[in-house]
């Protein structure tokens, strides 16, 4: 099973090691990142293997809004399964 994490936000030191830490805490495995930088605005799509996640995935998507929340970023988990019903006609 996949999921998406995307975070949006001002660019800082650090945004990718502290996703991608809250992921390692949980054995969520990042397979794929794409990130851009945009003048100050900083904007990341992951796609992660949660098969082997450590907590339920709606627990860990909290956890990392909450931290993105913190950090003053957004950050959002969508399971796959929900992703591609939501961009399937």
């Amino acid at each position: 099973m996949r999921a998406v994490i995307t975070v949006i936000g001002k660019d800082m030191v650090g945004i990718l090691a502290k996703v991608s830490g809250e992921c390692a805490e949980h054995n969520i495995n990042v397979i794929e990142v794409t990130q851009s930088i945009l003048q100050d605005m900083f904007a990341m799509i992951m796609m992660v293997e949660i098969s082997k996640a450590d907590i339920p995935f709606t627990q860990f998507a909290e956890k990392i809004e909450k931290m993105g929340s913190e950090m003053g970023l957004s950050i959002h988990a969508m399971h796959e399964d929900i992703f591609n019903a939501m961009h399937t006609i």
